[in-house]
C-alpha cells in the first residue's frame, strides 16, 4: 500500500492517539487562509513602503547640507585645498585693481605734496624771487600730486601684476589658512580676521614689497606707511554671526553627515518592496536636491553682491571673490547631479519599460552579431565565452560594483571622472557580451542576463 495514500489524521498503532497530526484544510478553510495571508502581506508591504519613504525623505533633506559640509571640511579646513581655491584671485584683474588702488591711496596719504610746494615757495621768497614765480610754485601742487600719484601707481602696478605678488599671495594664504577657521569659529587671530561685519586679509608682506620699491625709486616717505593700514576687506556681511553659528553646528556634525545621508539612502533601498523602483526614485530625488542647491548658491550670490558696498569693494571684484571661493562647491554639486541622473537612467534601463526593453534588445542583437562574426573568423572564446554567457548577471553586477567603488575611492571626482568611469564600465560590459557570443556553436544563443529575461520567464 502506498503510505502517502493513508490518512494523515489517523493515529499510529500503539500511540494511543496522543501524537498530533496535520489536518487537511477544507476548501473554505484554505480560502480563508489565503485571504489572511494576502492581508498580512499587504500590511507588511505598506509598512516597508512607509519606512522606506521616511528614510528617503531624511536622506534627501540632508543631501544638500551633506555636500556643503563635505566642501567645508575638504576645502576650508584643508590647507592645500584652500590655497588651490584662493590662488586664482592673485591673477584676477578685478582683484588686482582693488589692491593697486588701495595701496596707491595709502602711499599717497603719506606723501605730503602740499608741504613740498610750500617749502619751495618759502625758499623762493627767501631768495627774493618775484611774486609771480612764488605764485607759480604754489600752483605746482596739483600737477605734482598727479605726477607723484602716477609714478606710485606704476610702481604698485608692476608689483601687484608680477609673479612676486602671486607668490606672496599664495604664501600669505597658506599661512593664513588656519585663520579662516578662526573667522568661522569667531576667534580673532591670524591674517584673515572677522572685524565686526567684515572679513579682512592682512597684506602686510605686499605693503613691504611696495614700500621697498618706492624707497628705491626715491620716495622716501613711502617708508612711513603706518602698520595698521595693511588690511583689505574681502567680505562685508551682516550675517557673519549666523554663518559662524552654522559653522559650529556643521563642525560638530563633521564628516559624519555625508555618511549618515548615504546610510539613510541605502536603508531606504533595502527596506522598499521594489528595490529597482526605489533606486530610480532615490537617484531622481538626489538630482532634484542638487538643482535646488545650485539655485540656492545663485541666490546667495545675488544677496552677497547686494550687501557689499561698492565703496568698499567694486561689484566685479566682489563677484570674482564669491565665484572663486564657491567654485569647488559648485563643481561637486554638479558632479553629484550628473551621477544621480546617470544612476536613475541606469536603474530604469534594467526595468520592464518599453523603451528600456527595446534598447536592451538592440544592444543584445548588436553584441551577439559581433560575437558570432568573430567566431566565424576563428576567434572563438570557447569555455570562457560559455562561462560568461551562463554568468552574465553576475559579471554585470561585478563590473557595475567596480565602477561605483572607483568613484567612491576617487579623490574629489569631477564630472569628467564620472564620465570616464561610466564609459569604461559600458565598454567592459559590451566586451563581455561580445566574448560570450563568440563562444562558438555550443553557445550560439545569447546568454541569460538582463538583456531579455524572456528565457528565465519561460523556464519559470
Amino acid at each position: 500500500m502506498n503510505p502517502a495514500a493513508s490518512s494523515p489524521s489517523s493515529p499510529e498503532p500503539g500511540s494511543g492517539g496522543a501524537t498530533p497530526h496535520s489536518h487537511a484544510l477544507t476548501p473554505a478553510e484554505h480560502a480563508e487562509y489565503e485571504r489572511l495571508r494576502r492581508t498580512a502581506s499587504l500590511r507588511h508591504r505598506r509598512l516597508r513602503r512607509a519606512g522606506a519613504s521616511l528614510l528617503l525623505l531624511l536622506s534627501l533633506l540632508l543631501a544638500p547640507l551633506a555636500v556643503v559640509t563635505s566642501w567645508l571640511q575638504e576645502t576650508v579646513t584643508n590647507t592645500d585645498r584652500y590655497v588651490e581655491t584662493v590662488a586664482p584671485l592673485a591673477s584676477d584683474p578685478a582683484v588686482q585693481n582693488v589692491v593697486i588702488n588701495r595701496l596707491t591711496h595709502r602711499v599717497m596719504d603719506n606723501i605730503d605734496v602740499k608741504a613740498v610746494t610750500n617749502a619751495l615757495s618759502n625758499n623762493l621768497k627767501d631768495a627774493g624771487a618775484p611774486p609771480r614765480v612764488v605764485a607759480a610754485a604754489d600752483a605746482l601742487a596739483g600737477p605734482l600730486h598727479d605726477a607723484v600719484k602716477g609714478a606710485v601707481d606704476r610702481v604698485v602696478t608692476r608689483v601687484v601684476t608680477s609673479d612676486t605678488f602671486k607668490k606672496v599671495w599664495v604664501g600669505a594664504n597658506r599661512r593664513a589658512q588656519p585663520a579662516v577657521v578662526n573667522v568661522l569659529t569667531g576667534e580673532h587671530k591670524g591674517a584673515v580676521q572677522a572685524q565686526g561685519n567684515t572679513i579682512q586679509l592682512n597684506v602686510g608682506q605686499v605693503v613691504d614689497q611696495v614700500k621697498q620699491r618706492l624707497v628705491d625709486a626715491g620716495f622716501e616717505k613711502a617708508a612711513h606707511i603706518p602698520t595698521p593700514d595693511r588690511t583689505i576687506t574681502l567680505f562685508h556681511t551682516k550675517e557673519l554671526s549666523k554663518a559662524q553659528d552654522a559653522f559650529r553646528v556643521l563642525n560638530v556634525v563633521g564628516v559624519w553627515l555625508p555618511v549618515v545621508t548615504v546610510v539613510f539612502a541605502g536603508l531606504a533601498l533595502w527596506t522598499a518592496p521594489g528595490h529597482r523602483a526605489m533606486l530610480v526614485v532615490t537617484a531622481t530625488g538626489f538630482a532634484v536636491m542638487m538643482v535646488v542647491l545650485l539655485v540656492a548658491l545663485a541666490v546667495a550670490r545675488q544677496v552677497y553682491l547686494g550687501s557689499v558696498p561698492s565703496s568698499e569693494l567694486p561689484p566685479d571684484a566682489a563677484a570674482s571673490i564669491y565665484d572663486t571661493f564657491v567654485r569647488f562647491l559648485r563643481e561637486t554639486t554638479r558632479t553629484v547631479l550628473v551621477a544621480s541622473v546617470i544612476t536613475a537612467l541606469s536603474a530604469y534601463m534594467f526595468g520592464p519599460g518599453r523603451v528600456a526593453s527595446a534598447i536592451r534588445r538592440t544592444a543584445d542583437r548588436g553584441t551577439t552579431a559581433t560575437g558570432r562574426a568573430l567566431a566565424r573568423t576563428g576567434a572563438r572564446t570557447g569555455s570562457v565565452g560559455r562561462w560568461l554567457g551562463r554568468h552574465r548577471k553576475g559579471t554585470t553586477g561585478v563590473v557595475i560594483a567596480a565602477g561605483v567603488l572607483a568613484l567612491l575611492l576617487w579623490n574629489e571626482p569631477t564630472i569628467g571622472a564620472v564620465a570616464l568611469v561610466i564609459g569604461i564600465v559600458l565598454a567592459v560590459l559590451l566586451l563581455l557580451a561580445i566574448l560570450a557570443a563568440a563562444a562558438g556553436p555550443a553557445a550560439a544563443g545569447p546568454g541569460p542576463g538582463p538583456a531579455t529575461g524572456q528565457e528565465n520567464q519561460a523556464t519559470a
